[in-house]
């Protein structure tokens, strides 16, 4: 059965929304994993006055991981199948490049090279949310938030990568 949204686009189609919903988050369990004992981690570090506390960084990223399941959803029910294919796939690539940041960073400890990722992360969420406006403006504006947080994340990275040589070799 099938909910219309109103008589100019397709069905709603509910279970690949479910299907968006559990892919994304599925890569975010993959960096919770490597984030398990982030908090200790993160707390020994020397941060910038500007770091925001640990506690914001689950809210922050489950809601931001459900805005972009959300937008990809969007491209795929809006977006014709040929067409949709190559952009999911870039929007795939940037959630297992996100989701390889947090290994690098505090499984791995290696401040350069999850600084380099962090750079090419954000390059794949511009080029996903332009891909993503040539199918749905309102899927690409879902993932403004996104890359904002991704624009603070970088300069943030680099300041802790900066001030914590010894533990981010």
């Amino acid at each position: 059965m099938s909910i219309h949204a109103d008589s100019h686009h397709r069905p709603l189609r509910l279970p690949s929304l479910g299907g968006w919903l559990l892919l994304t988050f599925a890569f975010a369990a993959i960096g919770a994993y490597a984030s398990a004992q982030a908090g200790a981690f993160y707390m020994q570090l020397d941060q910038p006055a500007w770091a925001p506390p640990a506690w914001l960084f689950g809210p922050a990223w489950s809601t931001l991981y459900l805005l972009m399941a959300i937008a990809a959803w969007r491209v795929q029910r809006t977006a014709p199948p040929d067409d949709a294919r190559p952009v999911l796939v870039l929007y795939v690539v940037q959630l297992a490049v996100n989701a390889l940041w947090t290994w690098l960073f505090f499984a791995w400890h290696r401040g350069a090279w999850a600084f380099a990722e962090i750079l090419l992360l954000w390059v794949l969420i511009a080029a996903t949310i332009v891909a993503f406006r040539r199918h749905d403006k309102i899927a690409a504006l879902l993932l403004v938030p996104y890359i904002a947080w991704v624009s603070f994340a970088t300069c943030l990275c680099y300041s802790i990568w900066q001030r914590n040589p010894a533990a981010l070799s």
